[in-house]
C-alpha cells in the first residue's frame, strides 16, 4: 500500500480532474476513481479507498504532463482552517510572550487560489497515510492528532 497519499489537482478551471503524485510514476491522472477531492471524499476514508484503487488500476493511469495547470487540491471546502507557522516571530514583534502552541484561524473560502498558472512549480498536498482519519474531515470537526 501507498505509504504516503500525495494529492493534486489538475486542468481547466472548474473542469480540474484528480491526480496522485506517484513514486515510481510520477504525476498521474486518476480520475477514473471516479470521485474529486472534497468533502464526501475526505469524510469516507477517501484517502484509503484511492490508495487501494490506485494499487490494483496504476497501470491505467495515464501521467498528467509538467505544462497542466495545477489546481486547488481540495475542491469546494467549507472552510479553511489555518495553523500560523511565524507565530514566535509575530510574538517577538508585538513584545508579547511567545506562545506555548501555534495559533490557529479561519479564511473564507473565497481565499482559495482558484487558479495557478501553468508555469508556477506548486508542491501537491501531502496527508501521511496514517493521519488520514483525523487530518481532514470536512463534515466535522475532528482533532489532528498528527500530520
Amino acid at each position: 500500500m501507498l505509504r504516503a497519499v500525495r494529492l493534486f489537482r489538475f486542468g481547466d478551471p472548474g473542469r480540474e480532474r484528480i491526480g496522485l503524485l506517484s513514486d515510481k510514476a510520477g504525476r498521474v491522472d486518476v480520475s477514473g476513481f471516479g470521485e474529486d477531492y472534497d468533502e464526501a471524499f475526505f469524510g469516507t476514508d477517501g484517502l484509503s479507498r484511492l490508495a487501494r484503487w490506485y494499487e490494483a488500476h496504476a497501470a491505467e493511469c495515464p501521467s498528467v504532463g509538467a505544462d497542466e495547470r495545477v489546481g486547488p487540491v481540495v475542491a469546494r471546502p467549507s472552510k479553511i482552517v489555518c495553523v500560523g507557522l511565524n507565530y514566535r516571530d509575530h510574538a517577538a514583534e508585538t513584545g508579547a510572550k511567545v506562545p506555548d502552541e501555534p495559533m490557529l484561524f479561519t479564511k473564507s473560502t473565497t481565499a482559495l487560489a482558484r487558479s495557478v498558472p501553468r508555469s508556477n512549480s506548486v508542491k501537491p498536498f501531502r496527508i501521511p497515510v496514517p493521519a488520514r482519519s483525523t487530518a481532514c474531515s470536512a463534515a466535522s470537526a475532528k482533532p489532528i492528532s498528527r500530520c
